[in-house]
């Protein structure tokens, strides 16, 4: 099977190159190509493609109006292909605020010198996003069919689902009555979009400090934690070498550097550091050393969430706070954009609870004992959103 590409550049010779390179993959096939957003548009709802690579800065209609629409009108997985500039950063999370799912960077040189590492990356990436959005899709209309199922006078109990079962085992869980100093949260692939409607729904006197761990370039990283801090309640901010760690605010790690903690207690603070040489050390930042030093730090004390993401970072973090007793919690499949790094967690047997998104901030509330939060949380919570019981 070959997923079906859509490649939407203003270069003629990106256009080009780009689609080249995804034709000789086995499992790649560019049905078509367009030069702006408004013929993405079109050609989206003609061909029905599995995934677009979208550029941002285009004639006519740029990528992020183009985002909006396709979203809109033809929902498809999308690829943003962007200059990795602090310039461009606005622009591309918008993007992925708007629906994209990831983005890569744009570089001329790696298509003219034909980068075969960039391009085997790039071409991985487009694979995995295609196949996880068509499984999401077939998840959906399994659910629907479900649903309808279940409304059948006739339905028997046995048609739930393992998916059905977990769904309604996490609903009824109560709080496990540990006491905690810390949260962290790590992701990767759609991790931009699931912290954010996490975070958002924190009320402004969340009781503890949060670290946050995100695969993102070091020219991004700022401009999302401003963009995070204008949404959230709480305080966000980009983590800074020395800061201290403060009660209601959320530390984002910086690209491109290795973000540590070091000290016990209130004497923590941040150690942000280069990533060292070393052999299968592929983040940076890595989840995996950011929470074994957590683990050094705080101990027993900590609850680390694994979002949605490729790979398996944060597995091997996660399995050092497991041996000292803290809680780790992986993000469900179904919400996932990329079911890796929490398919990684719950793989190894480190995951104390699995839950969906939508969920993860009122069970985060609800775990901290905090009933004041929770009644925070539900007033906020618009009709559509689901709300979950106090114990």
């Amino acid at each position: 099977m070959r997923y079906k590409v859509l490649v939407v550049d203003d270069s003629t010779f990106y256009r080009r190159r780009l689609s080249a390179y995804f034709d000789e993959d086995p499992f790649l096939e560019v049905i078509a190509q367009a030069k702006n957003g408004l013929e993405a548009i079109e050609l989206a709802k003609e061909h029905r493609p599995d995934i677009i690579t979208m550029d941002v800065e285009m004639p006519a209609m740029d990528g992020i109006e183009a985002v909006k629409k396709i979203m809109k009108e033809a929902p498809t997985a999308i690829m943003m292909i962007s200059s990795l500039t602090k310039k461009n950063a606005p622009s591309t999370l918008e993007a992925l605020a708007a629906g994209a799912l990831d983005f890569m960077p744009k570089n001329f040189d790696d298509m003219s010198d034909k980068n075969t590492a960039a391009i085997a990356a790039l071409r991985r990436r487009l694979k995995v996003l295609a196949r996880q959005q068509k499984q999401t899709k077939e998840r959906v209309r399994k659910q629907a069919r479900l649903v309808t199922a279940k409304k059948e006078p006739n339905t028997n109990s046995s048609s739930l689902t393992t998916s059905d079962s977990m769904s309604v085992f996490t609903q009824l869980q109560k709080a496990s009555g540990k006491q905690y100093k810390l949260v962290t949260f790590a992701a990767s692939t759609g991790g931009p979009q699931a912290l954010q409607k996490t975070l958002d729904k924190l009320p402004p006197n969340f009781p503890l400090p949060i670290v946050l761990i995100q695969h993102m370039p070091g020219t991004f990283t700022e401009t999302f934690a401003q963009r995070l801090d204008k949404t959230a309640k709480i305080s966000v901010k980009l983590a800074q070498e020395g800061e201290t760690l403060s009660a209601g605010v959320a530390y984002l790690a910086p690209g491109g550097m290795q973000t540590h903690i070091v000290g016990r207690g209130r004497q923590a603070k941040f150690s942000i550091r280069e990533t060292p040489n070393k052999k299968g050390l592929v983040f940076s930042p890595s989840a995996d050393i950011t929470f074994e030093s957590i683990a050094d730090s705080f101990g027993h004390e900590v609850l680390a969430v694994v979002l949605t993401g490729m790979g398996d970072d944060g597995t091997k973090g996660a399995r050092a706070l497991k041996r000292l007793g803290a809680t780790v919690w992986s993000q469900d499949q179904a919400s996932c954009v990329v079911y890796g790094m929490p398919k990684s967690i719950n793989k190894a047997g480190l995951a104390d609870r699995v839950i969906p998104l939508d969920f993860m901030a009122h069970d985060l509330l609800t775990e901290l004992n905090n009933s004041t939060l929770i009644s925070h949380l539900n007033a906020n919570l618009d009709n559509s959103q689901p709300k979950r019981r106090s114990w």
